[in-house]
C-alpha cells in the first residue's frame, strides 16, 4: 500500500470513521478534540451534527471493512439515525419557528441565530440520510427545502441570503459566498435526491454569479457582500483568521469552487451556464499560484490579499483536502498529467504533516512551518472534508458522494 493510493485511502476512510464515531452527544455530534473525545466546554453545533450525519450515512452506503476498533454496519446506521433523530426531535431544531439553531449550550439552552452556511448542511445530511434509508430521513428533507425555500433563497439575486434571527423577523444585512458555496453542494444533492431539477438550476445561478465574480477580480472570489451584493473587499480585515469569513481571498475555497463549477456544469449539461469549467481551471491555477508554497514552506496559506500575498498564512486541512478533489476533477476533464502529479503531492504532504498516524483523523491546522497548532481551528472538529477527499478518486464527479455510493453498491463494484 503506497501513499495516497486506492488501500491507501480506504485505510483512511475506515479510520476516519473510527475517529468520527466518539462524537455521538444526546443533542447530535459534539466537537471533538485532538484525541476524539468531545469538547464539553463547546456547544454543540448545527453544521458539525450534520456533517457527521453526512459521514455515517456515506459510511453506511460504503459498506467498507470497519478499522480496528471502529463502527461496522449496524454501528453505522444506528449513528446516522441518531443524527436524523436528534436533528428531528432534539434541542436543535426550532419546533415553534421552523428551522434549526446554530447551536446548543451545555445548560440546554439554545444559540438562536439560524444561518444559510449550517441550513445546507441540514439538506445535504438529509440527502445522505434518504439515500441510505434512514428512517424518518424523507421528512427532515422535506423540512429542510422547504425552509431553503421560504427562508434562504432570494429569487430576484439568484443567491442564498445568510443569517437570520430564531423568529425570523431579522434578516441579515451581511451576504456571504461561503454560504452559498455549501449551498450549491446542497442543492446539487438535493436534485440528486428528489428529481427535481429546481434545484440544479438553483444552484447553477449561483455558480454563475460567483464565477462572474471571480473573473471580474482576477479569479480571486470575493467573499464578503452588503445586503445588495457589493462586495466587502476589507470585511474582517481586523479578524483575517476568522474560521468562517475571513479577510481576503480564501485559497481553499478558489479550489472548492472549481471542484463545484465542473459538477454543475456537468449535471446542467445543455442547460449549464457558458465557460464554467473555464472558470474551474482558472480559479485552480490561481489557488495554487497564490497559496502553495507562497511562503517559502509546504502547504497552502489560508488566505491572501487581493494581490496574492499571504496574510494567514496557517494550514488548515480542508484546503488540502479540496486540493485533492479538485486535482482529480480536473484530471478527468483535461486529461492533464500535472493534476496527476499534484495528486501526488497533496497526499504525500497530507501524509506527512497532517494525518495524525498516532491518535487518528487529520490535525485540523498547521501552523507555518507545518507544526500543529490551534489559532483557528483547535482539536479535530469533524471529518467531513478529509472523507470526502479519501473517496474522490474512487467515485464520479457526479451525482453527489451518496447518490454515487449507492450506485456503486448497486452494480456490486468493489469498495
Amino acid at each position: 500500500m503506497s501513499v495516497g493510493d486506492a488501500g491507501y485511502r480506504a485505510a483512511q476512510r475506515a479510520e476516519l470513521l473510527r475517529f468520527a464515531a466518539g462524537s455521538r452527544h444526546r443533542a447530535g455530534f459534539g466537537y471533538l478534540d485532538e484525541h476524539g473525545r468531545i469538547d464539553s466546554t463547546r456547544p454543540v453545533e448545527l453544521w458539525i451534527t450534520c456533517r457527521m450525519t453526512h459521514v455515517f450515512a456515506l459510511g453506511l452506503l460504503a459498506g467498507e471493512p470497519p478499522a480496528p476498533g471502529g463502527p461496522d454496519a449496524t454501528a453505522l446506521r444506528e449513528l446516522a439515525q441518531h443524527g436524523v433523530d436528534a436533528l428531528l426531535d432534539g434541542p436543535l431544531r426550532d419546533r415553534r419557528d421552523g428551522g434549526w439553531y446554530s447551536g446548543v449550550k451545555q445548560d440546554g439552552s439554545a444559540i438562536p441565530a439560524k444561518l444559510a452556511y449550517a441550513h445546507a448542511f441540514v439538506v445535504l445530511a438529509a440527502t445522505s440520510a434518504v439515500t441510505a434509508g434512514l428512517e424518518r430521513a424523507s421528512e427532515l428533507l422535506g423540512l429542510a427545502l422547504e425552509t431553503q425555500s421560504e427562508r434562504f433563497w432570494d429569487e430576484r439575486a439568484g443567491l442564498s441570503v445568510e443569517e437570520w434571527d430564531a423568529s425570523w423577523s431579522e434578516l441579515s444585512g451581511y451576504r456571504g459566498v461561503n454560504s452559498n458555496m455549501h449551498t450549491v453542494e446542497c442543492y446539487l444533492a438535493a436534485g440528486d435526491v428528489t428529481g427535481d431539477r429546481l434545484w440544479y438550476r438553483r444552484a447553477a445561478r449561483i455558480a454563475a454569479t460567483v464565477a462572474g465574480w471571480a473573473r471580474d477580480n482576477d479569479w480571486r472570489i470575493p467573499e464578503h457582500f452588503t445586503a445588495t451584493w457589493e462586495p466587502l473587499l476589507d470585511y474582517h480585515a481586523d479578524e483575517p483568521a476568522h474560521p468562517f469569513q475571513p479577510y481576503g481571498a480564501t485559497v481553499g475555497h478558489g479550489l472548492e469552487w472549481a471542484r463545484l463549477l465542473v459538477a454543475v456544469h456537468q449535471t446542467l449539461g445543455g442547460e449549464s451556464p457558458s465557460g464554467l469549467t473555464e472558470a474551474a481551471v482558472a480559479l485552480t491555477e490561481r489557488a495554487i499560484s497564490d497559496g502553495w508554497h507562497a511562503d517559502g514552506a509546504e502547504g497552502f496559506v489560508y488566505t491572501t490579499d487581493w494581490e496574492g500575498r499571504p496574510v494567514v498564512r496557517a494550514r488548515m486541512h480542508w484546503v488540502l483536502c479540496e486540493a485533492i478533489n479538485t486535482a482529480e476533477v480536473l484530471r478527468r476533464v483535461s486529461g492533464d498529467e500535472k493534476h496527476s502529479a499534484d495528486l501526488q503531492r497533496w497526499w504525500a504532504y497530507a501524509d506527512r504533516y497532517l494525518i495524525d498516524h498516532e491518535h487518528g483523523s487529520w490535525h485540523h491546522e498547521l501552523g507555518p512551518t507545518n507544526e500543529v497548532q490551534f489559532d483557528t481551528w483547535p482539536g479535530k472538529p469533524d471529518a467531513y472534508h478529509a472523507y470526502q477527499c479519501a473517496w474522490m478518486q474512487d467515485l464520479p464527479t457526479i451525482p453527489s458522494y451518496a447518490s454515487a455510493l449507492k450506485a456503486r453498491g448497486s452494480r456490486g463494484d468493489a469498495a
